[in-house]
């Protein structure tokens, strides 16, 4: 293992058959991919939860004389055009372009599009491990939506942000399951577990 050669997604040494992503990371998010993807997939449980109250635990209550909205935006944002599919798509394209690919073409309804989208990704992943400078922005973007469609779908609680300083004196803020995080003030990246021994960011007064 080279030790100064570090996985882009979590810093953790890569060995000699890596490039750029551990072995571990890669499957993470082949695995995320999977889990969105399918009739019994999270998308298509989204649909299951766009009604108000739906995905809670229990009925809609409202406390407004307001009529309640007829579905939850929530859920609504991740599986309409411009939500998950939406995301998935532009980062195939990404990956078509950077081949020299055709423009890909979509066909069906949404979750077609969203199966035909993940299958595509599932197949260039090894490329795309090893030699795309974003291959971390992907895994986090893919496991961002994991998280907000089992939440949408109530399934598991949003993760909880934590204010973590950067030595720069920038906040940053992270998840316990965090993967790493980068910076956006000095470009220092930290992986998992050097981003929860940061110190933590002292609260502003009210």
């Amino acid at each position: 293992m080279d030790a100064l050669a570090a996985c882009i997604v979590c810093t953790r040494g890569l060995y000699d058959t890596e490039t750029q992503t551990c072995r571990l990371c890669t499957e993470k998010v082949a695995a995320d991919l999977r889990a969105l993807a399918g009739p019994d997939g999270l998308y298509a449980r989204l649909a299951d939860s766009l009604a108000p109250g739906s995905g809670s635990g229990g009925p809609a209550v409202s406390g407004s004389r307001t009529a309640p909205l007829p579905v939850r935006l929530g859920p609504l944002s991740l599986a309409a055009r411009g939500g998950i599919v939406t995301v998935l798509q532009t980062w195939l394209v990404d990956w078509y372009d950077l081949l020299g690919y055709a423009h890909p073409r979509w066909d069906g309804d949404l979750q077609q599009q969203l199966d035909q989208a993940v299958g595509r990704l599932l197949n260039l992943l090894p490329w795309a491990a090893e030699n795309h400078g974003a291959f971390d922005e992907f895994c986090s973007e893919v496991a961002g939506l994991v998280h907000q469609s089992r939440a949408a779908t109530g399934e598991e609680a949003p993760p909880r942000r934590i204010g973590v300083q950067c030595t720069c004196g920038r906040t940053l803020k992270v998840t316990l399951d965090t993967a790493g995080v980068r910076c956006p003030g000095c470009s220092t990246q930290y992986g998992p577990s050097e981003a929860l021994r940061l110190p933590l960011a002292e609260r502003r007064a009210a």
